[in-house]
């Protein structure tokens, strides 16, 4: 059995940490308040109150935080897990943040002995709860070999996409594709309601045609029952599009299709839903008129 450091129980981390203790491991979990101590230890791992003290003396360390200087602090920062792991211990980030960023800190652990690898997620948090989730790997084939056992407590497919950030890179078109797709659908439903056509009919005649899909079976039903609970909130697919925006302007990339996405997506947050489903898109075209 494994000792690991986990940084970052939020909705997601706290599904992995369950499942990473129901197959025996020990979890060390970093926490900054008392009431995340006493949740960490409801689900069976020992609290400490810094990265730096949760990473010593476990084997892997692991972090789920939303931005890439929440990751580059958590790990390399005063109090960072880098001050606590030894050399061979091994960093996975299931973080979604910049490749760039990502590399970088691969670097500064290499310099230290200590291996990394990115590893963003899709499937949000009914897949984590179900140990379902998708795993897109950057970094050293072999060192992933080695945590494959500790991913797969929670992970139904693991791809190994590349070298460092390559996993980053693939999280990103993930979000690309599965975001525009939502915007569809969005305008889909949109336009069968300025029709005055029942918009479940029109989803359950596209639903078995060429234009069925996962997010179409997912946030077709939500935009017709206008049920905007989040599934995954707004606001991280709008940070996640900033990242690939940014890498894109580096790139010099045209992508029209993704760059009007992210415009409605600003506009989303900029009504205060940012916290509320992407399906949430719908509001902003029936607001645009």
């Amino acid at each position: 059995m494994t000792t690991i450091a986990f940084i970052g129980l939020g909705a997601m981390g706290s599904q992995m940490v369950r499942h990473l203790l129901a197959a025996g491991h020990t979890v060390r979990a970093s926490v900054r308040r008392p009431e995340a101590a006493d949740a960490a230890r409801e689900l069976g791992a020992e609290p400490f109150f810094s990265p730096a003290e949760a990473a010593r003396g476990a084997e892997v360390v692991f972090t789920n935080v939303t931005s890439s200087e929440d990751v580059r602090m958590v790990l390399l920062g005063e109090g960072g897990a880098i001050e606590g792991a030894a050399p061979g211990t091994i960093c996975i980030d299931h973080s979604t943040i910049s490749p760039v960023v990502t590399r970088g800190i691969a670097q500064a652990l290499a310099e230290r002995g200590i291996e990394a690898l990115d590893c963003p997620v899709s499937g949000g948090t009914v897949a984590a709860e179900a140990g379902t989730l998708t795993i897109m790997v950057g970094g050293k084939a072999e060192v992933l070999e080695r945590v494959r056992p500790l991913l797969a407590c929670y992970g139904k497919t693991i791809t190994h996409i590349g070298d460092n950030g390559a996993g980053q890179v693939a999280k990103l078109c993930n979000q690309i594709a599965q975001v525009v797709n939502i915007e569809g659908i969005a305008e889909a439903m949109r336009f069968a309601q300025s029709q005055q056509v029942d918009m479940q009919r029109v989803l359950q005649a596209m639903s078995t045609g060429m234009a069925g899909s996962r997010m179409l079976d997912m946030m077709g039903p939500k935009m017709v029952a206008r049920d905007f609970a989040a599934g995954i909130q707004a606001r991280l697919h709008d940070k996640d599009f900033g990242l690939a925006a940014d890498v894109a302007r580096e790139a010099g990339l045209a992508l029209p299709a993704m760059q009007a996405t992210a415009a409605q997506l600003q506009t989303l947050m900029r009504n205060g839903w940012g916290k509320d489903d992407t399906s949430s898109l719908l509001r902003v075209l029936e607001d645009q008129g």
